[in-house]
């Protein structure tokens, strides 16, 4: 089981945990929510929680919780520019419908 970031992600990642002066990593999570039925959650952690599943790629920890790994399994995280927008994007290869502003999705 993995989760991956691409290397512009990894990039953007490092750079905002450099700014901010601390932080371990990235948390990944889903939570049931938007018009799709479900909905990542990402926050940069402080610590590592007991529970957390971590994957390191490309230089960055991204931490994911048990609950959350079997839908975010195979996602790659991307940090995209469209237009004068920039933010991260899932790659989720679970998700079998998202919504039209990417927030959510169905499984």
């Amino acid at each position: 089981m993995s989760v991956t970031v691409t290397e512009k992600a990894a990039r953007h990642i490092l750079k905002t945990l450099d700014k901010r002066g601390k932080g371990v990593g990235l948390r990944l999570a889903v939570k049931t929510s938007g018009c799709s039925g479900m909905a990542y959650a990402l926050e940069f952690a402080d610590e590592s929680q007991p529970e957390d599943l971590i994957f390191e790629c490309a230089g960055v920890k991204l931490l994911v919780d048990p609950r959350s790994l079997p839908y975010l399994e195979g996602t790659e995280l991307d940090f995209v520019r469209e237009g004068l927008n920039e933010g991260f994007k899932f790659n989720n290869p679970n998700a079998k419908a998202e919504c039209g502003c990417g927030e959510s999705f169905a499984v």
